[in-house]
């Protein structure tokens, strides 16, 4: 190593925080662009499942409620865009390669929301989920991607308590609700799943970015954490988790889980799953329409800065 690379990885190795200005290996840039830039598009994509709730929400309470989330995500994808531009990418460029299909974001919002407790769900398993796997970016070694975790977990965290309320409501109403419950239970429990990503075999970037302090524990290991976690909340519920090899291990402390389908997490990440098509083609739609205000904005913003040089 020569004195540069020597004192990056001093510092990733002694759990510092590597800054902007900081001198970095590309590959290590690369890696936190396509991690950074995937994250913000999940945030903006997820926006989608459950705005397309709000019209419908069951009172005005949650109405409320869940027009306070979606804008929290819009907020996240924002703080973690303004991230990757300390890197050096451009935001157009990032967003131009998500519509062009080039550049990923969770395969857990190509699920379609078909009912109420989809919504629920949502909160509790997906929001579950991204916490587990949030909360050690906190601790990444980019500083700035950290930092913007820890407003982002907090907000996250909230969100996860407010889905558990909501499916607890239900869980503990009428049968049909109850029904209702279970039947999202069974249609997310899986795809939460695969939000750890691929298997450690499987995930080639892993160790990498755990060695360069971005990723604090493999895929697998988060996997398992969110299985310990939420199978006795299942169970509180009084729901069933729809895993028939699912069982508590006293040995080792921790639940034994069946196999996860990754033919369909690979087919979905492909762009075949169930809404993979209409989410992007509802994000293009949203992005050409406001053109106008992104073009009003930069008009004002010119204006503005012209004043302060006259003056």
């Amino acid at each position: 190593m020569d004195a540069l690379e020597q004192q990056f990885q001093d510092t990733v190795d002694g759990d510092g925080r590597i800054e902007p200005r900081d001198w970095m290996p590309e590959g290590y840039r690369a890696t936190l662009i396509r991690q950074i830039a995937q994250h913000a598009h999940s945030e903006i994509i997820g926006m989608q499942p459950e705005g397309n709730w709000i019209t419908r929400a069951p009172s005005l309470r949650r109405k409320a409620i869940l027009v306070a989330k979606v804008q929290d995500e819009a907020g996240h994808g924002l703080y973690l865009y303004g991230a990757a531009e300390t890197l050096g990418a451009d935001r157009d460029e990032l967003l131009d390669l998500l519509h062009a299909g080039k550049q990923k974001y969770s395969t857990i919002f190509n699920y379609p929301t078909v009912s109420w407790a989809d919504v629920a769900a949502i909160g509790w398993l997906v929001d579950g989920a991204a916490i587990m796997n949030q909360v050690p970016l906190t601790r990444c070694s980019y500083g700035p991607y950290a930092r913007a975790m820890i407003r982002v977990c907090k907000e996250e965290s909230f969100h996860q308590r407010q889905g558990f309320e909501a499916l607890t409501v239900l869980a503990n109403g009428s049968p049909a609700q109850r029904r209702m419950a279970q039947d999202a239970l069974n249609r997310w429990w899986w795809p939460s799943l695969m939000m750890f990503g691929p298997s450690d075999d499987n995930s080639p970037n892993s160790a990498r970015s755990m060695a360069w302090g971005i990723k604090r524990f493999s895929n697998d290991e988060l996997r398992q954490r969110f299985v310990d976690a939420t199978v006795p909340q299942a169970e509180w519920l009084g729901l069933t988790v729809p895993d028939p090899d699912l069982r508590y291990d006293e040995e080792t402390g921790h639940y034994v889980f069946g196999e996860i389908d990754w033919t369909e997490f690979f087919e979905v990440m492909k762009g075949n799953g169930p809404c993979n098509r209409q989410r992007l083609a509802t994000r293009v739609a949203a992005h050409e329409e406001g053109a106008w205000v992104r073009e009003a904005a930069a008009a004002y913003a010119a204006k503005h800065s012209a004043r302060e040089v006259a003056a």
